[in-house]
């Protein structure tokens, strides 16, 4: 295996899937998507190369983080043919009204999810970042950066864990050096890890602090406000010389749910305990007896804003998944127009006794 390859995260599975493609092509890995064409890492260095008009026509796009099949013409330009299996990625629902995937990155190993310890550490953000980042099988850890300017870490660290008790976390300072040093066990050579937060909390800071330059450009945050302006414009892998592969993202205002059943599963483990214990099965813990989200939260064992927050993001995928699978939108739509239904005639019966 090539040693190159082998750093950008090279390994068995790419290679049994690129098999096919040996002859006639070499692998890459996409480190940069621009609108007309991609930068692409190949074991001889990075290259420029555009998508086969194949791929365009079928609808098929490489993520930053994939690892394509090339190919070189007699004028030194590189096309993208074909795009291999992903072993992991990290998608959104798109931005606005529209019902689609975005894929934001791919074959990552682990995802980082940074905030800041100021105004922006918001656990209600943070249980979304977990949920997208866990549906796609990808290990979160959660960088707690600007612990130097924090006048209770502990405090704030104990707060973080009551939402992500089995979650690795870790309180830095990007800009002094503070914490850093445990942060060199995840990138590690042909290991990927992806930064995924909100613009001013640190990720381009963090990047030069691990790479000992000013790789990255920064931007100071809004003191009002404590929001930062996005400096990284657009996703990057990025070759680190001390080892491993770390994708730079740029702050992201919206992350919705694209799938999540088994993402809000594993965030919000709580929650789905005390579920499977209510008396009825298809308890909607409101009014029913014997719920035992409701008795948790009357004990004080359960936040009120976490099961809100839980039910909110089970809201947002249900109506995704409608959104995709048109039977499921007109069982519902059947579903309400009975229960509409059945209320007129509860109301007739209370009127006029019939």
């Amino acid at each position: 295996m090539d040693s190159v390859l082998r750093k950008l995260g090279w390994n068995s599975f790419f290679g049994e899937n690129f098999r096919e493609y040996a002859m006639g092509f070499e692998p890459g890995r996409i480190s940069r998507v621009n609108k007309n064409d991609c930068r692409v890492h190949l074991k001889s260095g990075e290259v420029k190369a555009r998508v086969s008009g194949r791929q365009r026509h079928d609808g098929l796009y490489p993520a930053v983080g994939d690892w394509v099949a090339l190919s070189k013409d007699i004028s030194g330009t590189y096309t993208i043919h074909v795009i291999l299996p992903r072993k992991s990625k990290i998608s959104r629902k798109d931005a606005g009204k529209a019902t689609g995937e975005q894929i934001i990155v791919t074959n990552i190993d682990v995802a980082f999810i940074m905030t800041s310890l100021n105004r922006d550490l918001n656990m209600r953000r943070l249980e979304r970042y977990l949920s997208v980042v866990r549906q796609n099988r990808v290990d979160p850890v959660i960088l707690l950066n600007k612990s130097d300017i924090c006048a209770n870490v502990e405090a704030r660290i104990k707060d973080v864990k009551a939402i992500a008790q089995d979650v690795p976390i870790h309180a830095i300072s990007a800009t002094e050096g503070i914490g850093m040093q445990p942060l060199s066990e995840y990138l590690q050579e042909g290991k990927t890890v992806v930064l995924l937060g909100s613009s001013g909390v640190g990720k381009s800071t963090l990047i030069n602090a691990l790479e000992g330059n000013e790789r990255q450009k920064i931007s100071e945050i809004r003191e009002d406000d404590c929001r930062g302006r996005h400096t990284t414009t657009a996703r990057e892998l990025i070759l680190l010389e001390k080892g491993g592969v770390i994708i730079d993202n740029p702050g992201m205002r919206e992350m919705q749910l694209w799938e999540a059943g088994f993402g809000l599963q594993n965030t919000f483990p709580d929650i789905e305990e005390f579920a499977a214990q209510c008396k009825f099965s298809d308890c909607r813990h409101e009014t029913e007896p014997g719920c035992m989200i409701k008795k948790a939260i009357l004990d004080g064992e359960l936040s009120e804003v976490r099961f809100e927050s839980y039910n909110k993001l089970q809201r947002e995928a249900l109506a995704v998944e409608r959104k995709k699978n048109p039977e499921l939108m007109i069982a519902e739509k059947k579903k309400w127009k009975k229960l509409g239904h059945m209320a007129e005639k509860i109301r007739d019966i209370k009127e006029h006794g019939r």
